[in-house]
């Protein structure tokens, strides 16, 4: 089996995968229908196993076409950034930043290092991902990204998040969330998690990567939270509490700008997660993400205060720059 020869017959089996129709796919890469069903015909002979089932409207792959495509994705976005490096260095393309942000960062401080960032290089083509943290890793491994804000905490056992290079930026420490004339909103600080055991709580869906943080502390603290409703919209955690549907603990940044209707109180023993901008490791950083990676030290020195950890790059790869 060489697929190897075939990258343009995977593009097309992906343009089909993403589109769920021939003519579409025919559409996006400029090809008439039949050539797209010949690529694909000759990728099932290559592999030996039928990609599409036959006969389904709209086309639905098969295991081994989903499969296929999956990694095809994978392997185009590789070389997609090749020829983007390749470009670069023979000077015959734009500069090109691709950034990924969980939406807390976005929505406080990662807008301050791009208005920095289009002063200091205003022809860079700029994308910005706005994403959950547990699929920006995944679209950093893969390619997808040249950079992504990531956080870290020692419930988050991700093997792949400990082979990229990241560069600390600040630590968030979680907080508080109850409704106006919550018994407890007439403290100025709750000791810990252990003071809302007996609370209904706003959790966050199955393996939502903050709520697995929140879920460490009150296992730490001996209980389990009582969770009433669960989502990761953190606008909608604080509408419930608004709303006196429960509790809720999230991280700081989450917990700015509240709503009316909802007491924001910190915890004396608080957990924390450290926020990071990662990269590939072993790969030689291009020099618009290590513009970046500065302007976002630089952007939240001010948040930093006794972070444990500082700006400094970690896991085994080499430090940025």
């Amino acid at each position: 089996m060489l697929l190897i020869g075939h990258v343009r017959s995977v593009r097309v089996l992906c343009a089909v995968a993403e589109s769920e129709s021939f003519s579409a796919a025919a559409r996006s890469l400029g090809l008439t229908q039949s050539g797209v069903s010949q690529h694909v015909a000759t990728l099932e002979k290559v592999v030996g196993l039928p990609l599409v089932q036959r006969g389904s409207r709209p086309p639905e792959l098969t295991e081994a076409g989903a499969a296929l495509a999956r990694h095809g994705r994978a392997v185009l976005a590789q070389l997609e950034g090749a020829e983007q490096v390749l470009g670069e260095i023979g000077q015959r393309r734009a500069l090109r930043l691709r950034l990924g942000s969980f939406p807390t960062a976005l929505l406080s401080f990662v807008g301050h290092a791009l208005v920095r960032l289009r002063q200091r290089s205003p022809a860079l083509a700029l994308t910005v991902i706005d994403d959950h943290m547990q699929r920006l890793v995944p679209r950093l491994a893969s390619g997808e990204l040249d950079l992504a804000l990531v956080y870290e905490h020692p419930a988050l056992t991700d093997e792949a998040l400990q082979r990229l290079t990241r560069v600390a930026l600040f630590d968030d420490p979680f907080r508080v969330l109850l409704p106006t004339g919550h018994p407890q909103a007439r403290v100025d600080a709750l000791s810990s998690v252990t003071a809302l055991a007996g609370e209904r709580w706003i959790g966050g869906r199955p393996g939502s990567s903050w709520f697995r943080i929140v879920q460490s502390a009150c296992r730490s603290a001996g209980f389990e939270p009582r969770t009433a409703l669960t989502t990761d919209d953190y606008r909608a955690v604080q509408a419930f509490v608004a709303a006196g549907l429960g509790v809720a603990v999230v991280p700081g940044l989450a917990a700015a700008h509240a709503l009316p209707g909802i007491v924001v109180r910190d915890l004396v023993t608080a957990p924390y997660r450290t926020i990071s901008v990662a990269r590939l490791a072993d790969e030689p950083i291009l020099p618009q993400a290590q513009l970046m990676t500065d302007l976002l030290v630089e952007t939240t020195v001010g948040r930093r205060g006794d972070a444990r950890t500082g700006a400094r790059a970690r896991s085994g790869a080499p430090r940025l720059g």
